[in-house]
């Protein structure tokens, strides 16, 4: 399959490495003949594919992004392939200053600003702004029937029963925008202490904001203080900032579930490392105070 898709773009590939933390799609760095790098990303699903692809459209001259060289929307065994531009520097890590998280308040509320175009028909990106509450239950009554198998029975009763009862509290959803829902460290690029930009969008959808802020907080803003209030900051000076201590909660806890089934269903024994830790997490959640809201 690989020399069909190098062959399909004519690239003159010197080694190929395939990326680490790519959960959604297969990703494979190229450096070619001549010295430059290039990637070319597989998605695991052709929804996927047609997401990403019409995120590039839409993104474009709006936020820094990788650039679409190419694409294959391939043929009865492969969904799709990209192949996307390098973007320079590695992904966002704790050894940053506050003008990077500055930045990636930025970049994000930059994305944030984008709205549903008006005159492009999209078939893979789903506006879901219109019934958010319906599609986050749908999300979390999804993973539900894996989590089952997962956690006693107890615990799974008392995690229903808690969802149910934050749910009331959420504020009226702030947007409709483009919203990643996969916005952690991972997925942004900085280089010398500048965002280069944002990668990987097969998961996006336009929605509520309110959703955005859970993987960035669990895995960067929530060790420091000081890049926190840096990122608020850039955000802000772009597009009012929504009540993270009211909405954070809520999501934080969905998203903790929600893991746990996704390890259900991508296999315990391999990802049994983020499975504990999303155990811990729920059980924390659960031991707290039902007055947290």
């Amino acid at each position: 399959m690989l020399d069909h898709i190098i062959k399909q773009f004519k690239l003159q590939v010197l080694s190929m490495d395939e990326v680490e933390d790519s959960f959604s799609s297969i990703v494979y760095k190229c450096t070619l003949l001549n010295g430059e790098n290039v990637f070319l990303k597989i998605p695991y699903t052709k929804m996927k594919f047609q997401r990403e692809l019409e995120a590039y459209e839409i993104l474009k001259n709006t936020v820094a992004i990788p650039d679409l060289l190419d694409y294959w929307t391939g043929d009865e065994e492969c969904h799709g392939v990209f192949l996307l531009s390098e973007m320079k520097g590695q992904p966002l890590t704790m050894d940053v200053s506050p003008k990077a998280a500055f930045q990636v308040g930025v970049i994000h509320a930059s994305m944030h600003t984008v709205q549903p175009p008006a005159l492009m028909e999209l078939t893979g990106i789903q506006n879901e702004f219109a019934s958010w509450s319906a599609f986050i239950e749908q999300q979390f009554y999804s993973f539900a029937q894996d989590v089952k198998d997962v956690l006693d029975e107890g615990l799974y009763t008392q995690a229903l029963e808690r969802y149910e009862r934050m749910k009331q509290q959420l504020p009226s959803p702030d947007g409709p925008s483009f919203v990643h829902m996969d916005f952690r460290p991972a997925n942004i690029i900085i280089n010398d202490n500048e965002v280069s930009g944002i990668i990987d969008f097969e998961s996006v959808r336009f929605g509520s904001t309110e959703v955005d802020f859970t993987k960035l907080h669990r895995d960067f803003l929530s060790f420091d203080q000081t890049l926190y209030e840096a990122y608020k900051e850039g955000y802000k000076s772009i597009r009012p900032l929504i009540d993270l201590e009211i909405v954070l909660p809520f999501y934080q806890f969905t998203d903790a579930f929600n893991s746990i089934g996704w390890c259900k269903r991508r296999g315990l024994e391999k990802n049994a490392a983020f499975l504990e830790e999303n155990l811990v997490r729920l059980k924390n959640f659960l031991k707290k105070s039902e007055t947290i809201f």
